[in-house]
């Protein structure tokens, strides 16, 4: 008889989520998208074994591109979604534990990575699936984006890169850093503007230069960047609370701080993303006021990414049956997601977090 799997260190069940925005919409091309994103996973071998196959199929990468991009046009999103697939194999590979995966090989795979997809010929990565589906990847990328595009998403992956190098070098050196620092550094691992550059591409939006880096727009980006990434801890704690030292996650840097448990941390990381999620609606609001046609469209695709990554995320059996408790994913495997009418801190004031305070100024301006 199989034991059942070990519980969830955060409780029996994940708190209720406050998102008061548009939810479980979906790209209608979705299971297209899907069986031709895995036909060319396949085709380059991109997992070196059934197992391996099974465990990156399992993150549902492209559920994930289709939820937080629900229209638009196919081409472009299916790429999008074959570049997902990649970089989640990529971030499995920095969050397996490994004694060869350190801080030091993250950062070096990781300049290696930016210089392929600045010159996909450089040749500075070493042969392989990886390194041929990469160039593939990077290829067709260069006659798909605009000079501009490609600019906003080598600066998106770096952002994903450095949040990856930051928290593994953190791990490496077993410290747990203090909140401010992580919420300052941490979510940049997530990958927002990465995501956000292929919303623009798939749903053929051309924002301006002055809209995109408007300062007011950008704290509503990295507040949306916070929620998602604080949402993330909480899907993803099981998957990796084996590892030692602690993975570097909200989750853990609260129950570091308040020397606690982390089932005692989670409604203090709750707290705090409801806390943002407010100012995220509120901030939006204010934007909304006489918006014109292109800052209608950063701003839904904003919330498309917000709310498309809970359902994502409740589905992924990379989460919701994860690696250190299953042999294999469970196809069935999903989170009961509970959604909460109110946010656990309706807060309107900046919290004491230097790195968070200033996105509060732009409800005033």
């Amino acid at each position: 008889m199989t034991a059942p799997p070990r519980p969830s260190l955060l409780g029996a069940q994940l708190p209720a989520f406050f998102c008061p925005l548009q939810r479980d919409l979906l790209h209608p091309q979705a299971k297209q998208v899907e069986e031709r994103a895995v036909e060319w996973v396949d085709a380059f071998g991109l997992y070196p074994d059934p197992v391996e196959r099974a465990w990156g199929l399992a993150t549902r990468s492209a559920d994930f591109s289709c939820r937080i991009i629900p229209d638009g046009d196919v081409e472009a999103l299916l790429l999008f979604t074959e570049w997902n697939y990649w970089a989640n194999a990529v971030d499995d590979w920095q969050d397996s534990g490994s004694e060869e995966v350190g801080a030091g090989a993250v950062v070096e795979h990781g300049v290696r990575l930016l210089r392929t997809i600045e010159n996909p010929g450089a040749s500075v990565l070493p042969e392989g699936p990886m390194t041929r589906s990469l160039v593939d990847l990077v290829v067709r990328t260069h006659a798909t984006l605009s000079a501009f595009e490609l600019r906003r998403f080598t600066e998106g992956t770096r952002d994903w890169l450095l949040g990856a190098a930051w928290r593994a070098a953190r791990a490496e050196a077993g410290s747990m850093p203090g909140l401010n620092d992580f919420v300052a550094m941490g979510p940049l691992a997530n990958g927002t503007r990465f995501s956000m550059t292929w919303s623009d591409v798939v749903r053929g939006a051309r924002p301006p230069v002055e809209l995109l880096y408007d300062p007011a727009l950008t704290a509503l980006t990295d507040a949306a960047q916070f929620i998602v990434s604080a949402d993330n801890d909480l899907f993803s704690y099981d998957k990796d609370d084996h590892l030692e030292p602690k993975e570097i996650n909200l989750v853990n840097v609260f129950a570091h701080q308040e020397n606690c448990s982390p089932a005692e941390a989670v409604p203090l990381a709750v707290a705090l993303r409801d806390r943002v999620m407010v100012l995220y609606i509120r901030l939006r609001a204010r934007l909304a006021q006489g918006a014109d046609a292109e800052l209608r469209s950063c701003l839904r695709a904003l919330d498309h990414y917000v709310a498309g990554c809970i359902a994502w995320q409740s589905r992924a059996p990379r989460y919701a049956s994860p690696r250190n408790r299953y042999g294999l994913p469970v196809e069935e495997a999903r989170f009961p997601v509970r959604f909460a009418d109110a946010p656990s801190d309706a807060a309107t004031e900046p919290p004491d977090l230097p790195a968070l305070a200033a996105w509060w100024q732009w409800l005033r301006n």
